[in-house]
Order: C-alpha cells, then structure tokens, then sequence
C-alpha cells in the first residue's frame, strides 16, 4: 500500500487529462464508487441512499455513482450542502430519478438510510467542517448510520500537519488513483474505516510511504535452516536496565527470547542480571561476542556518558532505546536504529513534542537524515526512515492499548533479534513493530507487555504457516 501527497496525484492527473478527457476519470471513479456502495447493500432494489454533496468533483463523482445506483432501483436522494453543485452531475442524477432533499430531512431520516455517502469535500479542501455539514456528520457518528467516504473522509487533512477539526467517520472510504497519507497514518486512518482503492489509471511517482501487510512481514521474516545453529542465528546482546529500572531488563530479554534470537547475553549490572536469569535461564550473562546489541531501556542517569559513542564506533548493529538516546553522538551510521517515541524525539531535534505529532513523517525523515542514523517513530502509527531514502515504511498497524509501559522495551529486544539474525536495519524495525501489533491483533486485550511478548512464537508460528 503506496501513500502519496496531494500534489503527486494531483500531477499524475493532469498527466491523464492531457491524453483524456476529464470526464473520463470521473466516470470511472464513479463506476468504483457505485459497484463498492452495491456490494455492501443487502440487494439493490428499494435500499435507501443519501447523497451528502458539496461543490467539487467529489460531489461529482458521488453524483454520477447515484445514476449507477438508481438504475439498479436503489432509492437516491442527494443533499446539497453548498450553493454550487457538479451541474451535468446534477441533471443526469434528476434525469435518472434521484431527488433532492434539505438538511431537515436528511438528518430526520438518519435512521432510514441504509447508506450516507460522504461527497462534500475532496483532497484540495482543508480540514474540517462548516456548519451544519459539521452536525450533520457528528449525528451520523453517534446513530451507527453506515457512512461511505468518497475519496477520504470530509473534514480530515489528506497529509501532514494533521489537525484536529470536526470531520466524518466512515465504515468505509472509497479512494481513487493512489492510496492517500491520512488514510495510512493516524489519526486519519480511524476516520477512514475500511478502505478500497479504485485504480483509474494514475501513473504514480516514487511514493512518500510504504506500509507493510502481514504477507509482507512473513515473506520477511528470517527463518533458520536445518543446518542453523545458536550463532548463525544470532547472538544478541542486551545492556538494559538498572537497579532502579530492572523491568525494562526483563521486557526486553522476553522480545529478544520469544522472537527467536539463537542466543542472549545480558550485559547489565550485576543485579539486574540475577533478575533476568531467574526469568529466562537460558540467557547467558558471560561477555562474549555479539552480532547485534540492544542499549538504553531503563537505564536511568547512568555516570558513563560516552557508552553510546563507543559502541557507534565499534560498528556493531545497534538498537538504541530510551535513555540511550540522550546519549547520541554527533555522527551516526545507518546500522544504528534509533527507537524513540514523539517525546523522545522531540527533544533529538530540539522541538516542542506538538511538532512531532502534527507532522510525524517530516519529523521522523529529520531525525534520520541530522542522526545519520535509521529511525523507528513509536506510536499509533509506526515510521521508519532510513538516511537518504525518500520513501518512509509503515509498520503493520495494531490497537491502541498496546500504547503502555514497557512495550518499548520488548519492541527493542525484538528488533535486537532481528539484527542479530542479518535482517537490513530499516527492514528490522518494520518487522519488529509490526508483529508485535500482530500478536496485540491476535491477543484480546488489554494484555500486559510481557504477556503479548510470550504470545510471539505463536504469531510468528502462524503468520509463517499462512504464507503461500
């Protein structure tokens, strides 16, 4: 799934329109639109259809799918929330017996529509909702009514900064040409319920995200041969946690163990290490050679401020987590992933944390390309930005609950497995968020972090198996 800024779809447009005519596009929009509205109604003839259409072409394309629609006898009737309309739209929707109602109406008969399409704005429009479009689209929340957006949900910016402002929420958008910013990241994708791409053939450009499906992540995943043994696979090394933090110890050796790395070694302090040798005895707490190690979850205000810096110049593979990434040097290297949350990377790029948040795949290329380093943004959406790559990967999205303390820390130990095992740096911080929101999918929850972490060897058992 390609995500694409505006102006991106917005050129390959114009490139179509100089070979076609515009129209062209709209009806086959049109055609996608209907032909998805038709398939979720239980039969055509005699289900109720509300237009809700503003003054752009998606009023146009929603229009032209209620000719479709009302042709097969569903009922249509469309409002009109502006004072312009898509005219030859308009008369071909009354032409094929559509009609059209005021706002009254349409809200007094909420419950009566087996289907609202949202039509009123479009991706050149800006966020949010006048009124009384504004709550019109409230009440369609708080009814259950089944709304179907036409491209993206009116009221929800297509692209970063997002803002919040009243919007609709959709059971499902129907989308044109490419796959949009705001229905790929938060919080835009939850306005968006289901979405289905109609290909009305745009010749799209490098796109500025990538997200991962679960086929991907399994096609993905390193599996051992016969002839692996404990270091082939992987060593990893973890120094994390404190006497005061010894948790993130434990959490992150459980992403580590249940992931599947061949062998852990604990490198903490003493006592940190007795806690996790009392929790996973098949870690080994000797020093010893590694081929992947894991840095920074709990460990406080440590004394030592040039760890950090030694182990970037040792060239090992690194996770560097939490408290580790107060540490950074001035110079980093692509094989050092970076795994901060908006708060944590904030303060890397010296910005108050509603900067991250309002534009989370700016800030995330950022810190990637002033670190020198490849960067996994946590949170409801997960960015993965690798220096001098344009495209940004999306981790698989999981719910929300996950969001709690010491899930980082697995995340980490997960991630440490995955470099251990040879995987590409960018590519280990996509398979790592992703299936640990996997196992969150495959878990009822809310779960703790160190139980959904003992879930892993079973998620990964079944994501491989399901794969062709």
């Amino acid at each position: 799934m390609d995500g694409y800024l505006v102006e991106q779809i917005r050129a390959a447009e114009a490139h179509v329109f100089e070979l076609l005519d515009p129209d062209v596009l709209m009806q086959r929009a049109a055609a996608g639109l209907a032909a998805a509205i038709l398939r979720r109604l239980d039969g055509a003839y005699g289900s109720r259809v509300l237009l809700v259409v503003g003054s752009g072409n998606n009023g146009g394309d929603a229009l032209w799918a209620g000719v479709r629609l009302a042709r097969r006898g569903v009922v249509v009737r469309a409002w009109r929330t502006g004072a312009k309309v898509h005219q030859a739209g308009w008369d071909a929707f009354l032409a094929a017996g559509g009609r059209e109602v005021g706002r009254d109406q349409a809200l007094a008969d909420l419950q009566g529509w087996d289907v609202v399409v949202d039509a009123v704005a479009g991706i050149g429009s800006r966020p949010g909702l006048d009124q009384p479009v504004a709550d019109f689209a409230e009440s369609c929340r708080a009814s259950g009514v089944r709304v179907v957006a036409v491209d993206l949900p009116s009221g929800v910016a297509p692209e970063p900064p997002f803002v919040e402002a009243p919007h609709f929420t959709a059971a499902l958008t129907v989308t044109f040409g490419g796959y949009k910013l705001c229905q790929l990241t938060e919080p835009g994708r939850s306005a968006c319920g289901e979405i289905e791409l109609i290909d009305i053939g745009l010749d799209l450009s490098e796109p500025e995200v990538y997200q991962w499906q679960p086929a991907d992540v399994a096609a993905a995943w390193p599996v051992p041969s016969s002839d692996s043994d404990k270091y082939s696979r992987g060593v990893v090394g973890l120094d994390t946690g404190s006497p005061d933090y010894p948790g993130a110890a434990l959490l992150s050796a459980a992403g580590a163990v249940y992931s599947g790395a061949g062998m852990v070694r604990h490198l903490g302090p003493l006592p940190v290490i007795n806690r996790v040798l009392d929790a996973f005895p098949n870690v080994v707490a000797a020093q010893g050679r590694v081929q992947a190690l894991v840095i920074g979850s709990g460990w406080g205000q440590r004394k030592d401020t040039k760890t950090v810096a030694k182990l970037m110049a040792a060239g090992v593979p690194l996770v560097i987590d939490a408290d580790a990434l107060r540490q950074l040097p001035g110079a980093g290297r692509p094989t050092a992933l970076l795994t901060p949350h908006a708060g944590e990377l904030a303060f890397l790029l010296g910005v108050e944390r509603s900067a991250v948040t309002t534009d989370p795949l700016a800030a995330v290329r950022q810190a990637a390309e002033r670190t020198g380093c490849t960067v996994l943004l946590k949170g409801a959406t997960q960015y993965v930005a690798a220096p001098g790559v344009h495209t940004v990967q999306l981790a698989v999205p999981g719910p929300s609950w996950t969001a709690q303390a010491g899930s980082g820390d697995v995340l980490a130990g997960i991630a440490g497995t995955l470099l251990g095992a040879g995987v590409r740096t960018a590519t280990a911080a996509v398979l790592a968020a992703s299936i640990q929101a996997l196992a969150a999918r495959a878990t009822p929850g809310p779960v703790p972090p160190q139980q959904l972490a003992g879930t892993l060897p079973t998620v990964i058992s079944a994501l491989l198996d399901a794969e062709p």
